[in-house]
This record gives structure tokens, C-alpha cells and sequence, in this order.
């Protein structure tokens, strides 16, 4: 698969270049590529003894941290899970034609004898443009919103959070909920305007709406019948890249004592890259942004800052320090008394070959209470990513 399928593929230009299967059938190029993931993860929680507990979505606590243990050892995914990615590319006439479907699985199970069927297609779409016109997309695929934290994130290709709970059957978090809010994937209709001479870009997006899902709650809110819009405007010269977006959903409650609201979002972020260093700062602000995933906590008040700092002593190694908090600013029922997440990451990431990226990381979460309650998980692991 070319560099730039991959990178369109996941979004992330952090991610090295892929060397899969290329053939030509007619006027199709197809490509079979991927990814296979696993980290060993040993994690310890602290803090919830003697009525500390902090309650919500406490990525620290024990019962998501530690997945209701004090100490546990899982071997699963880092944050991205295993994956096989088709596409076929072709120019037809003025257009250049692209279609791709996305198909991942995870490494850890609770049981050895259970079937792991899970399937995940997070992608499947197609799109089609030219340099006058920009390109229009349809299908599912990740949305707009968060783009440039999540992909920009170092753990990435890591662990980051190894957060128990999701981590079997699943993922781990990164900063995910520690630091921002959830990329997510989506039906959507998307277009992106051609990049101007200047280096401005934009793109915008009609979203399939979604409900919340909470983790450790019933569901209090459905979509209404209008979509999600998601947009960001952003510009990139020499190595520098900031990006300005925002989001939005009406949710319809579906359970008394609760009133409908609408989802509003807006982010800010900028990197940059000169030689062996690079820097990522990224901030979210809104209503209803969640923790994992869209109004999961209801029609709260959220803040979100992630900054990051990355080294290359050689050309194989980069070093890194990573650190994002999520904050609630209201006290309210959907928080479940969840007042922040924040997760230090440092990490070590060594190129083996252009194909396998071998990883280190420990790190520190920590969740807090608005009564003052704090729990902590400490945490590391180590492991390694190939893209095929």
C-alpha cells in the first residue's frame, strides 16, 4: 500500500509507510495492507479504599482502570487494534476515484476458549475529486472533530492509558477522555475543499447523529432527526500546522427528570516539526463532548487540554512526553461525580525495520472527584506495532 492510502486509511501521518499488496485490474490500482498490534500492559490502582472512590468515568479507578482488580496484566492492543485495509484507487475521466474498507479485531479476550469474532469495520466509504473541485466523501469513516490530537498523539502506535476495561476485547485509550475527547467513526457525507496556495485547507461534514452510550449508566439521550455537522479549517507551511474546529448534535432525552440539549464543541491546536524535535498542543471546550464518546455524561460542560513533546536522537529512536487532562465544570447526575482525567505518558519508540516499531511506556492517570476523592493508576507496557 502506498504511503499516502495508509495515511488516509488511519488519518495519521505519524504512522510509517506500509508495503503491502499493490495490483492493477483495469482500470483499478488495489492495494491489501495492515496492521498487527500487542503490548504487554501491568497496571496498579490506588486510592478507592475507604470510601475514596471517585464515580463516573474514572479512568483511574479500579473498576475501569484495573477492571475491578487492584493489579492486572493483560496482553492486548495499544490504541489502534489489529487491521486489514483494502482500497482501489482509479482516475476516470476528470475524477480520481477512491474506495476503502477498514476491517480491525482485537488481541485480548477475557476467555481462551471464546470465539473472537468481533469485527470492527470502522471504514468503509468512497470518494471522489480533483484538484479544482476538492473531494466528496460517502460512506463511514472517522470524524472530523479531534483529528489533529488523536493522530497526532505519539501513543498512537503505543498504549498511552491502559486503561483494563477497554483494553480486553478492545483498545486502550491513549488520551483519550484524558486529554481529549474521542475522534469517533461515522456514516457521513464529507467534503474537502483543494488546499489554497497559501496552506489553507478545509474540510466539513454531515454526521450520521449518534446516542450517547454511557459506560456505567443506562442511556439518557437519543439523536434527533437532524444530523451532527462537523468542520475545521486548518493551515500547514514548513512544518508548522494549526487547525481550528468545531462540532454539533441535538440529543432528545429520553429519561425523566432530563431536557433535550444541543452538543456544541470547538477546538484549537497547532504542531510543529523542525529536524529531530516536534510539538503538539491541542484544546477542546463544549457541552455534551463526553469522555469516550458523544454525551456520554449528558449536558455537562467539558474542557480538554493535550500537550506533547517528542525527540529523535537518531534516526531509529524517538522519545517522548505526553501529558492531557479532561475536566467536567458541572457537578451534574450524567458525571457521575467525576471532576477531572489526566494521564502522563513517557515513551520510548524504536524502528526495527520500515515495517515493525518496537514501544515502551510508562506512565501515571490520574482521576479526581468534585468531593475531593482522588485514585490513581500507575502503569506500563511494552510490545511493538507492524504495518504490512
Amino acid at each position: 500500500m502506498k504511503k499516502a492510502i495508509m495515511v488516509g486509511a488511519l488519518a495519521a501521518a505519524a504512522i510509517p509507510a506500509a508495503q503491502a499488496v499493490d495490483f492493477k485490474a483495469g482500470d483499478w490500482n488495489l492495494s491489501v495492507g495492515g496492521m498487527v498490534n500487542a503490548y504487554y500492559t501491568q497496571v496498579s490502582c490506588s486510592g478507592d479504599g475507604n470510601g475514596n472512590a471517585v464515580g463516573g468515568l474514572a479512568l483511574a479507578g479500579k473498576a475501569l482502570g484495573c477492571g475491578g482488580e487492584t493489579n492486572r496484566t493483560t496482553i492486548g492492543n495499544g490504541l489502534l487494534p489489529n487491521g486489514l485495509v483494502t482500497s482501489a484507487t482509479s482516475r476516470q475521466g476528470d475524477y480520481d476515484v477512491n474506495a476503502l474498507i477498514g476491517m480491525y479485531n482485537a488481541t485480548a479476550t477475557d476467555s481462551a476458549i471464546s470465539a473472537n469474532s468481533g469485527v470492527d469495520v470502522r471504514q468503509a466509504y468512497f470518494s471522489f475529486g480533483n484538484d479544482r473541485m476538492g473531494t466528496i466523501k460517502l460512506g463511514r469513516d472517522n470524524g472530523i472533530f479531534g483529528t489533529g490530537a488523536i493522530f497526532g498523539d505519539m501513543t498512537l502506535i503505543g498504549a498511552g492509558a491502559p486503561v483494563q476495561a477497554t483494553q480486553r476485547g478492545r483498545v486502550t485509550l491513549g488520551h483519550i477522555g484524558a486529554g481529549y475527547s474521542y475522534v469517533g467513526y461515522y456514516g457521513q457525507i464529507a467534503y474537502t475543499a483543494p488546499k489554497s496556495a497559501s496552506g489553507i485547507g478545509f474540510d466539513v461534514a454531515l454526521v450520521s447523529p449518534v446516542a450517547d452510550t454511557p459506560i456505567v449508566a443506562a442511556p439518557v439521550y437519543s439523536s434527533k432527526s437532524s444530523p451532527q455537522v462537523q468542520a475545521q479549517v486548518s493551515y500547514a507551511a514548513a512544518g508548522f500546522k494549526t487547525w481550528l474546529g468545531a462540532k454539533s448534535q441535538q440529543f432528545e432525552a429520553i429519561a425523566t427528570g432530563v431536557e433535550d440539549f444541543t452538543m456544541t464543541g470547538v477546538e484549537l491546536g497547532a504542531s510543529y516539526q523542525q529536524g529531530a524535535v516536534g510539538v503538539i498542543a491541542n484544546i477542546q471546550s463544549g457541552k455534551g463532548l463526553g469522555i469516550l464518546s458523544d454525551a456520554d455524561q449528558g449536558n455537562v460542560r467539558t474542557r480538554a487540554a493535550f500537550v506533547q513533546g517528542t525527540f529523535k536522537p537518531n534516526q531509529k529512536l524517538k522519545l517522548g512526553l505526553g501529558y492531557g487532562i479532561s475536566r467536567n465544570r458541572d457537578n451534574t447526575a450524567g458525571t457521575g461525580g467525576l471532576k477531572s482525567n489526566a494521564n502522563l505518558t513517557l515513551g520510548a519508540y524504536y524502528t526495527l525495520t520500515h515495517a515493525i516499531t518496537l514501544v515502551g511506556e510508562v506512565g501515571q492517570t490520574r482521576s479526581k472527584g468534585f468531593n475531593g476523592a482522588e485514585v490513581k493508576l500507575n502503569g506500563g507496557s511494552v510490545g511493538g506495532i507492524i504495518f504490512f
